[in-house]
């Protein structure tokens, strides 16, 4: 836990950093703008089936349709959206961090070409789609307990963006291959378990996941040279 807090820790204060705001300002406007898109696509496709079902409510309704829609899936599609959208940044944040604290490990890294990264950003989409989509079930299940849907939903994504950030680097340190990473199960939950609980703040989400891919990179060395010491 010690070094997950450490790690977060030390992400924030990197956040001053020209490179890292770089990052963060290009993935928060794509990411507004795949939902403002949305939001607009999803107001004329209200608009086409309003009329072909010969209703005549006019703009308010569709405009009102429209917002609640798009409020809904804001808040379900935003972590899965920002996360996929922050996998093509990755390497410019992971090398941001390396180059300040772990010259060495940045030396032995490599950038995955745009294929790999392309990639990796569709399986992390696909994964998180369908674990949220396998939790609906259960979600509905505890829907009379208020907080039920809400503990599960940020278990769910706090696995999978544990898995995700952690792995930003580690596939630049392995080059890409597919091999365990040496960060704990329960440390990747953990960082997972506080970046899922920051993109549930207004404003705060915006830089949740920048803060947890530069976590994730610090959790990722560490564990890197904890197993180095153990095996020398």
């Amino acid at each position: 836990m010690n070094a997950v807090l450490v790690s977060l820790s030390k992400a924030v204060s990197q956040l001053g950093d020209p490179a890292i705001v770089r990052v963060a300002v290009k993935s928060i406007v794509i990411t507004l703008l795949i939902f403002v898109a949305g939001g607009v696509g999803l107001y004329f496709g209200l608009a086409w089936f309003f009329a072909w079902l010969g209703w005549e409510a006019g703009g308010f309704a569709q405009a009102a349709a429209a917002a609640i829609i798009a409020l809904i899936a804001f808040w379900f599609l935003f972590r899965i959206i920002a996360l996929a959208v922050l996998q093509f940044f990755a390497d410019e944040i992971v090398a941001a961090v390396e180059a300040r604290h772990y010259p060495h490990g940045a030396d032995r890294a490599r950038a995955l070409p745009l294929h790999r990264d392309i990639a990796n950003s569709l399986r992390g989409f696909g994964r998180a789609v369908s674990l949220n989509l396998l939790a609906l079930p259960v979600a509905a299940v505890l829907l009379f307990t208020g907080l039920g849907p809400a503990i599960v939903f940020l278990l769910v994504n706090a696995v999978l963006l544990g898995r995700e950030l952690t792995d930003m680097t580690w596939l630049r340190q392995s080059g890409g291959l597919l091999s365990p990473s040496p960060v704990k199960g329960s440390s990747r939950f953990l960082l997972g378990a506080v970046v899922a609980a920051m993109m549930l703040i207004p404003f705060v989400n915006l830089i949740a996941a920048i803060v947890g891919a530069a976590a994730g990179t610090h959790l990722t060395h560490d564990a890197m040279r904890r197993k180095k010491a153990a095996d020398a």
